[in-house]
């Protein structure tokens, strides 16, 4: 027979047992649900919760007729969740088979191009994160291979990635993305324009790894940046880059450059440099070739400054087209000797006979008709020792001396471009100036920010600033043509059909403030010389077989030539005027 107490006595232990494991279960429940609520909570949502960047297109950079120039396209990042890599199983047509961890990162590094050292870097970094990366910017069919591999903790992030169809054509001015963003040209210089904003999303993800359909949440929308169009005309501009190397090859040069503007506008169709860079492949690239040349590397121009000088000269009313002087075999100045190019007697030069002939000692004698601060104030005017209003990446102000810092000698050499400096465009700006009636137009190299609503931002000024009168720059470029006509490369500039007005350089290279033996050659002019619609100016610098300007006349010629035939130019229908070149 049972005894009732002990009975009684295991039921009441048992009700208190029951009570306690409750009492027990409630305080869980009370710290879990009140207490810790709000840590449990963010830490599961941590746990399930993967926040994920959603990329905007970077804008793109257009040619002057809309041929894209730089583009994105889509690139994905493969990812991992560390916390959750583990051997899994998988389907096959003969049942399921398990599939290590490191038979998964074999499989993914095939594909990638990574070995499994490199892979298992990042998940050991961290094994307990939710996230981390395997690799970065893969293309589509990695991408997709990757997929289909169906590794539970392996997902994937779409991103824009920057190419450049057309490599190094324009490579110079287009510029390049790296690792830490925009690094040169006008994908720096336009970044405001051309720049995305990304946004954001998170998605759920369940206690395999694997990402939960239909649970992406969009916090912020990513914005596409803006288009950029560009005034480079994609064909001239291949063809000038071709010009110019050959040349650059067959001459020895270290460098070269060549310009294209539009004179009407101010409009820069062409700017080529050798050597460039391909902005696809820039690590193959010299670091000097990394951006333009033409915009960042003044020089002593040489001759090519004459022109400027004279229609300087005919502005102030110091001097006429046939104004009459003695040319001396030498010219004694400040200590030294001024000479010209090759040896004569004495000759009697008209304005126009001393453009023609190049003379230096010619250009001395009439500088001296005018003061050397009024002179210093129209190169000031002309846009030497100021950077164009392109504001390229580094761009160069060239270099050009108080009036009141000029020596004697300097006084007469920077009349003929020694002792001052000058990048390309700047000189392909002069020659704009004086083929447009001397009124000087901005340079231009972008048109424009297209947004993605239809407006056009970040419009260039377009006002313009008369520098000499329309009579001193038309006897000016009437003067000029006499280089084509009469001139000792007559042969090479000629055009046929069109009158040429142009103007040779050969100017000496000075290093540790010492002139050597070595050039830098250049001609510049503009066509039609009755009507000017281009200017051309092709540079040379250092050539090793031929040291004077005859080095450059051949690709000028080439390249106005398809100027002229690329944009359809009406040929010159009036004779030259006839210059008195001595008396």
């Amino acid at each position: 027979m049972n005894n009732p107490r002990s009975t009684r006595a295991r039921l009441a232990l048992t009700i208190i047992a029951v009570f306690a494991v409750v009492i027990v279960f409630g305080v869980r429940l009370v710290d879990i649900q009140v207490v810790r609520a709000d840590a449990l909570s963010t830490a599961a949502a941590e746990n399930r919760s993967i926040p994920v960047t959603t990329y905007g297109t970077r804008g793109e950079i257009l040619d002057t007729n809309g041929v894209v120039l730089a583009d994105s396209v889509d690139r994905f990042d493969i990812t991992v969740s560390p916390m959750d890599v583990d051997d899994f199983t998988r389907k096959t047509d003969d049942g399921t088979v398990t599939i290590t961890v490191d038979e998964a990162l074999a499989e993914i590094g095939a594909l990638t191009g990574q070995t499994v050292e490199d892979l298992q870097t990042p998940i050991g970094a961290d094994p307990d994160a939710n996230f981390a990366y395997l690799t970065k910017g893969v293309k589509l069919d990695v991408f997709t291979a990757v997929k289909a591999l169906n590794i539970p903790w392996v997902s994937n992030e779409l991103r824009q990635s920057r190419v450049y169809p057309n490599g190094a054509i324009a490579g110079n001015l287009i510029g390049f993305i790296g690792t830490d963003g925009p690094q040169a040209g006008l994908e720096i210089k336009e970044d405001s324009c051309l720049a995305s904003t990304n946004g954001t999303s998170t998605y759920e993800r369940g206690a395999d790894g694997v990402r939960i359909p239909g649970s992406t949440v969009t916090a912020t929308e990513p914005k596409d940046g803006g288009n950029i169009r560009t005034t480079i005309d994609l064909d001239l501009q291949w063809f000038a880059q071709e010009a110019i190397e050959t040349q650059a090859l067959a001459t020895g040069a270290e460098q070269a450059t060549a310009v294209v503007v539009r004179i009407k506008d101010g409009h820069l169709m062409a700017v080529a440099d050798y050597p460039t860079v391909d902005p696809n492949d820039v690590n193959s690239a010299d670091v000097g070739a990394l951006g333009s040349r033409a915009f960042t590397t003044p020089y002593e121009p040489g001759s090519t400054f004459k022109p400027m000088t004279v229609a300087s000269l005919l502005d102030a009313g110091s001097i006429t087209p046939t104004t009459q002087i003695v040319v001396p075999s030498a010219y004694p100045v400040g200590g030294t000797t001024i000479t010209d190019s090759s040896d004569h007697g004495t000759l009697h030069y008209t304005t126009g006979g001393v453009i023609m002939n190049s003379s230096n000692i010619g250009i001395s004698i009439l500088s001296e008709t005018l003061s050397a601060q009024k002179r210093h104030d129209y190169m000031v005017k002309f846009g030497i020792s100021e950077k164009t209003a392109v504001g390229f990446p580094g761009e160069s102000a060239g270099d050009l001396k108080e009036a009141a810092d000029w020596d004697a000698i300097t006084d007469k050499t920077v009349m003929f471009g020694q002792g001052v400096s000058a990048t390309s465009v700047q000189v392909a700006s002069l020659y704009q100036t004086i083929g447009n009636n001397g009124v000087k137009l901005p340079l231009t190299l972008v048109e424009g920010c297209e947004n993605a609503d239809g407006t056009v931002t970040e419009t260039p000024s377009t006002e313009g600033t008369q520098v000499v009168s329309e009579y001193a720059a038309d006897e000016t470029l009437k003067m000029m043509e006499t280089v084509v006509t009469d001139g000792w490369l007559s042969n090479v500039l000629t055009i046929p059909g069109y009158r040429v007005a142009a103007k040779t350089g050969t100017a000496e290279v000075a290093t540790n403030g010492v002139y050597t033996g070595d050039r830098i050659v250049s001609v510049a002019g503009v066509a039609p010389a009755e009507d000017p619609q281009y200017a051309v100016v092709v540079t040379l610098m250092k050539p090793d077989t031929i040291k004077t300007s005859g080095a450059a006349a051949p690709t000028f010629q080439q390249i106005m030539t398809q100027v002229l035939k690329k944009y359809r130019v009406v040929p010159s229908t009036t004779p030259a005027d006839d210059i008195p070149l001595t008396w």
